[in-house]
């Protein structure tokens, strides 16, 4: 399943605040890029997850805030990836998300 453009509108509404953005189109799901720096996911079930470096890390942790891991089929094995789950809380509120993406750049 890929995202729709409804879905993709929203992601970049949330966001607008950390300013100019691009996107790529990636596994159905999308990248959102500002200056050349990818520093969120939508992924292609729609859940949006802000990329963690550095500080952000913690930060993420300390807030409860879901990390993205995965494992291969047929392996015990888990990946954790360096991308967060944004909260509910979070999706209907444009200026909050936006705050949380600026850090989220900040420390990339």
């Amino acid at each position: 399943m890929a995202v729709s453009e409804e879905q993709i509108a929203h992601a970049l509404e949330l966001f607008a605040g950390v300013g100019p953005m691009t996107t790529r189109k990636m596994f159905g799901g999308l990248g959102i890029y500002r200056d050349g720096q990818i520093f969120a996911v939508l992924m292609s079930d729609g859940v949006l997850k802000l990329k963690g470096a550095g500080d952000m890390i913690d930060v993420f942790e300390d807030q409860g805030w879901e990390r993205w891991t995965y494992s291969r089929e047929g392996s015990e094995k888990v990946t954790a990836m360096p991308y967060w789950t944004v909260p509910d809380d979070l999706l209907d509120d444009p200026e909050a998300a936006s705050a949380w993406a600026q850090r989220a750049i900040e420390a990339l």
